[in-house]
């Protein structure tokens, strides 16, 4: 198969309902070995002391670089249709090891 048949071809993606509903996370910790990128996910709420992790992802530093760069030119794309993204100091946001 060509590089150009590959990128012709097409993925089918199948999704559950409950997979569908999504998980809402405003905390993040991202940590990494040589080998893989984990990407914790939870839900802090207000006035708790723990977050709950709602999902974990597991993935390469090469799918890790291209989750990078697919994020970038979503958010460039966003800021293009609707306005400047300004994070809000009061809201969690992303710091050295996820949003926090």
């Amino acid at each position: 198969m060509t590089n150009e048949q590959k990128t012709q071809q097409k993925i089918e993606f199948e999704l559950s309902p409950e997979v569908a509903q999504g998980q809402y996370a405003n905390l993040a910790i991202i940590a990494h070995s040589s080998s893989e990128f984990i990407l914790d996910f939870a839900t802090m709420l207000p006035g708790m002391q723990k977050a709950k992790v709602k999902s974990r992802l597991v993935i390469t530093p090469e799918h890790a670089k291209r989750l990078l760069q697919t994020l970038q030119e979503n958010v460039a794309r966003y800021e293009r249709n609707f306005g400047q993204i300004n994070p809000n100091n009061n809201v969690p946001h992303l710091s050295g090891n996820g949003f926090a």
